[in-house]
C-alpha cells in the first residue's frame, strides 16, 4: 500500500493522509502517531469535520424540500458522535430502547427528532419512546400496529407511526444488509399496508402520519431507491383516493461508500440519490425523512493497531496484530474489505501477507492475500472506513476489552469513551 497524500484521493473521501513524504499518517491536523503514543492501542479515531460535512450534503441536496436527516444510531452509537450531529440538525433513526437513551443522554432536546425502527420493539421500548415524546414510530407488523395501539391507550398519548412497506426490490448488497425483498423479516407488503392504514384511521390514539421504506444498506447505485420511493408514491397516491392523508415519507437509508482505493466523490453520490429520490416523489409536498448512518461515519473513522508479530508459516505470512475481531468483527461477519495503511511506511518491496488478529479463531483476519509494504513488529497500522459497524458491533470475546475510542475536531484530539479494563468486564458477575 502506498502513502496516502491530500492529492492522491478525491477530496473529503477520507480524512486520513499522509501530509509529506516520510511523515506519520495524519486524521486531519493530528498525528496518529501521537495518538497511539498518548490512547494506546488499538484505538478508533474519528474526524468530527468530516461527519460534519457528511451531513451537510444530505441538507444541502434535499435543501429545496422540507426534510430531516435522521442519522443511523446503530452505525455508530457513540454519545459524542450523537451530540455533534444533533448541533448541527441532525434527527435519529433508532432500533432499540437503549439507542434511544444513548440520543436523550448526548442531546436531549432532539428526542422530537427521533425515528423509532426495528421488528421487534417490546411494550416497554414503546412506553419509553411515548414518554420521550419521539417524532414517529415505523411499524413493521400489524401485531406492533396493535400492541402500539394498546400502549398509547393506555398511556393516553397520541402516537405518530408510518408502516413499513417492503417494495420488493432489489439492491445489489451483502444478502446480510439486504432488507427489501419480500423473503426479508422487515415491513409489510403495499397491499397489507393499505389494508392497516384503513382498518386504524379512525383511532383516536394512533396518528397514520407518514409511510416508510428501507430496502438495505451500502448500495452503490441510486436507482434501487428511486425505484422503491415511486412505488411508495404510488401507495401514497391511493390511500390519499381513500381519505388519509400522508404528510411524511420516510426514504430510510442505505447509501454506500467505496470502502476501496479507488477515487469516491460522496458529493456526486449523494446529489445522484437526491436526484432519483426527489424524481420518485416529484408532486409529493409533504416532508422527506432520510437516515443515513454509514455514509455519514464509515469514512470518518479508522481503527488504529500496532503489530505484535510478523509469522512464517510455510507459504504464508501473517502480520498479527493487537487488533482483533472482537474490535471490528465486519471482515470476519461479511468478508468485508479495509484498506490498511501503514502509519509510517517502510521502503522496500511489497510482499503479499494475512492481517490477522490474536484471537483463537481461524476468522480472525481483517485481509487474506493482502499486497502491503515491509512491515515490522511495532509498527503502527491503520484500518481505514471503520467508523461505521466498527465500535458498534465491537465484544469482548475471549475477555478482550474493547478499544477506546478519539474524536479529533481540527487540530485537537479529545478521548470519547476510555478502554475497558478487565474490572469493567468482570463487574456485573456474580461467582
Amino acid at each position: 500500500m502506498t502513502a496516502l497524500t491530500p492529492t492522491d484521493r478525491t477530496p473529503s473521501a477520507r480524512p486520513f493522509s499522509h501530509p509529506r513524504p516520510n511523515a506519520a499518517l495524519h486524521c486531519g491536523a493530528v498525528s496518529l502517531e501521537t495518538l497511539a503514543k498518548k490512547f494506546g492501542t488499538p484505538l478508533y479515531v474519528y474526524s468530527a469535520g468530516q461527519i460534519v460535512e457528511r451531513l451537510q450534503m444530505f441538507q444541502s441536496a434535499f435543501a429545496e424540500r422540507e426534510h430531516l436527516v435522521c442519522y443511523a444510531v446503530k452505525a455508530n452509537s457513540a454519545l459524542a458522535i450523537l451530540k455533534l450531529l444533533a448541533e448541527h440538525g441532525a434527527g435519529f433513526d433508532i432500533v432499540s430502547g437503549g439507542e434511544l437513551q444513548r440520543v436523550l443522554a448526548a442531546a436531549p432536546h432532539a428526542a422530537g427528532r427521533v425515528v423509532f425502527s426495528g421488528v421487534g420493539k417490546s411494550a416497554a421500548e414503546i412506553d419509553l419512546a411515548l414518554n420521550s415524546e419521539i417524532l414517529s414510530f415505523n411499524v413493521e407488523s400489524e401485531a406492533e400496529l396493535d400492541l402500539l395501539a394498546a400502549r398509547a391507550r393506555k398511556l393516553r398519548k397520541k402516537a405518530r407511526f408510518s408502516i413499513r412497506v417492503n417494495p420488493d426490490v432489489f439492491a445489489e448488497t451483502h444478502p446480510y444488509i439486504s432488507t427489501g425483498l419480500h423473503e426479508h423479516k422487515f415491513g409489510v407488503s403495499m397491499k397489507t399496508a393499505f389494508a392497516m392504514y384503513k382498518r386504524v384511521a379512525q383511532n383516536r390514539w394512533l396518528d397514520p402520519h407518514g409511510i416508510s421504506v428501507h430496502i438495505g444498506s451500502q448500495i452503490a447505485s441510486a436507482a434501487p431507491f428511486g425505484a422503491a420511493l415511486d412505488r411508495v408514491h404510488t401507495l401514497v397516491r391511493q390511500l390519499e383516493r381513500a381519505g388519509i392523508a400522508i404528510h411524511t415519507i420516510d426514504a430510510g437509508g442505505g447509501l454506500g461508500i467505496d470502502y476501496h482505493a479507488r477515487a469516491f466523490d460522496p458529493k456526486k453520490r449523494v446529489q445522484s440519490y437526491a436526484r432519483a429520490i426527489n424524481t420518485a416523489l416529484h408532486g409529493f409536498n409533504g416532508r422527506l425523512l432520510i437516515e443515513p448512518g454509514r455514509f455519514l461515519v464509515a469514512q470518518a473513522g479508522a481503527l488504529l493497531t500496532r503489530v505484535v508479530n510478523v509469522k512464517r508459516n510455510g507459504k504464508k505470512t501473517f502480520v498479527i496484530t493487537d487488533a482483533a475481531m472482537n474490535d471490528l468483527i465486519r471482515p470476519a461477519l461479511y468478508q468485508a474489505y479495509h484498506e490498511i495503511v501503514p502509519v509510517k511506511p517502510r521502503a522496500g518491496k511489497p510482499r503479499t501477507v494475512d492481517v490477522v488478529g490474536p484471537v483463537c479463531e481461524t476468522g480472525d483476519f481483517f485481509a487474506r492475500d493482502r499486497a502491503l509494504g515491509p512491515i515490522q513488529p511495532g509498527d503502527l497500522l491503520a484500518l481505514l472506513d471503520a467508523g461505521a459497524y466498527g465500535m458498534a458491533q465491537s465484544s469482548n470475546y475471549n475477555t478482550r476489552p474493547r478499544p477506546a475510542e478519539v474524536l479529533v475536531e481540527g487540530s485537537k484530539a479529545r478521548l470519547i469513551r476510555r478502554r475497558e479494563t478487565i474490572a469493567d468486564l468482570l463487574a456485573t458477575e456474580i461467582v
